[in-house]
């Protein structure tokens, strides 16, 4: 009885809270609908501690991005601001971002939209350090019309460096034997395990990514400073220097404190300027691409999996279940409405039962008369390229990280290690390869046979399907295949990407493909739609996740974070299984 009456007034206090927060929600709301944008307006981008390519629905996914602003939100919010006479400008404020170069690029060009319709756009930072994000952060910056320092800290930049990391002498020690294969020379995500450094196909694909992103950054920082490519190089080369030699070398505009920089940004802005947060103005103004006729918008984002998308707190990784995105174009399909659809990949790959599901019904979209546009972000890489491959077409930036057709797959045989601790396992089994990927227990020759069997069916399937889908014949997917990785730059050269851009590009794409006018807008639909206010207010009402900066939730944020690289850790080294007994298409990372 006391348990009955406790659930009864637990259930009647949840009912309480969540009747407080509809109405505190719904103050909040006629508040915010009364608020307006003031002349003379400065939007403010804090971009320090970089994108996210998607609002995460996961409560603990979204304890802990906080604020973090999503590539969407401000390109569209950028493009809808251009069009405002009150926005006079923006300030953004720069460092050293965790952020790659694909979503460097879809901002940068943003930017740059934004300043054709005479608006002025500065950048402080108060450095340009932490090697590559250094760099990647300055190169975003580039694309203001003015950037500040503050004064006594380092102009970091010093090139650009790409860093794998090897574990195969930390496995010799440990007694763990890495058995993988994959298909064909350039799959190096598996070298990871096998290998102490670089193969030589590896070192070649690294460094040609390398020497085409160091490319696009001196190309576009040439652009954005008006002085010289060969100037540019040598001086982006041969850092990093202090702020006054950054100076000199009119890599920056100055030295400033973020007051002054801020008040730089009023003057030009004109009397009574007021400061806004771009997230503010988005609440306080009609969008952009919400009218017309309908463009399905459908993420996959993360590795790929089978079941549901999903978030994984131990490395912070999120993954594309092929249930979730399945269920998202099907929707799509159904819908009449649906005139189009943008396929969003941010992904370096990974199941290849779960990218062969998504793949079907990128197919199915296409036979039932709506075109697929794939828009890549900063990744869309050997799965990620597997389920993009039929789309009609696909755009991707100039630094995405994509291709990698091929595949790999194998074990850690962890037998040497349990000797050492002294534990053994024994079994018994019906059928001869029921055993065939435990980890106690080596390849034997037969198994071999069966794993490079089904390596050489799936190469071929991926490669065939690659010729298929864009067109290119079976000779010269072979040899641009391999398991390279290019960026999108050489993969456009190569066929295997039709455009280079963003969202606006692929939106392009898009209305073209369904017929519609150029000069006509449209209403760009997410698949599955976004949670409602009501469904947020009754996720917080159950303690899912947060609004506010509660010390708790910062500690827990922080704890999370300092767990993750663990996490990754133990991901590689094949301890939670993840890379054991899957045929998988991924791609590395590089750092």
């Amino acid at each position: 009885m006391k348990r009955l009456v406790g659930k009864m007034l637990a259930w009647i206090g949840g009912i309480v809270v969540i009747f407080g927060l509809l109405l505190v929600g719904g103050v909040m709301a006629l508040r915010s609908g009364t608020k307006t944008v003031a002349q003379n307006t400065v939007l403010e981008l804090d971009l320090r501690m970089g994108v996210e390519e998607e609002a995460p629905s996961d409560p603990i996914a979204r304890l802990q991005s906080g604020d973090t602003p999503t590539l969407r939100d401000i390109v569209f919010t950028l493009e809808r601001a251009s069009k405002d006479a009150k926005v006079r400008g923006l300030l953004v404020h720069v460092g050293s971002s965790p952020m790659a170069p694909g979503h460097a690029q879809e901002i940068r060009d943003a930017l740059l939209e934004f300043r054709k319709n005479k608006k002025f756009a500065i950048a402080f930072s108060e450095d340009f350090d932490g090697a590559n994000a250094g760099l990647t952060s300055y190169f975003l910056a580039s694309a203001c019309d003015e950037i500040w320092l503050q004064p006594h800290s380092e102009f970091g930049v010093s090139g650009l460096r790409y860093e794998s990391m090897f574990l195969r002498g930390a496995l010799d020690k440990l007694g763990i034997v890495p058995r993988f294969e994959g298909r064909k020379e350039y799959k190096n995500a598996i070298n990871t395990y096998l290998e102490k450094q670089f193969t030589a196909p590896q070192r070649e694909a690294m460094q040609g990514m390398l020497d085409s992103n160091f490319g696009q950054v001196v190309r576009g920082v040439a652009a954005g400073r008006k002085l010289p490519e060969a100037e540019v190089k040598a001086a982006l080369e041969g850092g990093p220097y202090a702020g006054e030699r950054a100076v000199e070398l009119k890599l920056i505009d100055g030295l400033a404190y973020r007051d002054e920089a801020y008040a730089k940004a009023k003057a030009r802005a004109g009397k009574d300027a007021a400061m806004l947060w771009l997230n503010a103005y988005r609440g306080r103004v009609d969008g952009v691409h919400e009218k017309g006729k309908r463009v399905a918008l459908i993420y996959g984002v993360g590795g790929i999996v089978s079941g549901k998308s999903g978030y994984d707190p131990l490395d912070g990784g999120v993954s594309m279940g092929s249930e979730t995105v399945g269920a998202a174009f099907r929707k799509a399909i159904e819908d009449k409405d649906v005139k189009a659809i943008v396929f969003r990949v941010d992904s370096p790959g990974g199941s290849v039962v779960a990218s062969e599901t998504i793949w079907r019904e990128v197919m199915r979209a296409k036979k039932a008369g709506k075109p697929v546009v794939v828009s890549m972000s900063s990744m869309a890489a050997s799965g990620g390229y597997y389920v993009s491959m039929h789309a009609d077409r696909i755009v991707a930036q100039p630094g995405t990280i994509t291709g990698s057709i091929g595949v790999f797959t194998g074990k850690m045989v962890t037998k040497g290690l349990l000797d050492k601790l002294g534990v053994s396992f024994d079994s018994v089994q019906a059928g001869v390869n029921t055993d065939l990927y435990d980890s106690a227990k080596d390849f034997t020759p037969e198994h071999w046979a069966i794993v490079r069997g089904q390596l050489d069916r799936i190469y071929e399937q991926f490669t065939s399907k690659v010729a298929e889908g864009r067109k290119l014949p079976k000779e010269k997917v072979l040899e641009i295949a391999r398991g390279r990785v290019w960026t999108g730059e050489d993969a456009k050269v190569r066929g295997l990407v039709d455009e280079l851009g963003g969202y606006a590009a692929a939106l392009r794409a898009a209305k073209k493909l369904a017929k519609i006018g150029d000069g006509e807008d449209v209403e760009l639909k997410v698949y599955p739609p976004a949670k409602t206010k009501l469904e947020v207010l009754l996720a917080l009402a159950g303690g899912e996740s947060d609004e506010s900066s509660d010390p708790d939730r910062e500690a827990a944020r922080s704890m999370l974070r300092a767990v993750q690289p663990v996490g990754r850790m133990l991901n590689r080294l094949g301890v939670t299984g993840r890379r054991q007994g899957v045929l998988t298409l991924e791609v590395d990372g590089v750092r």
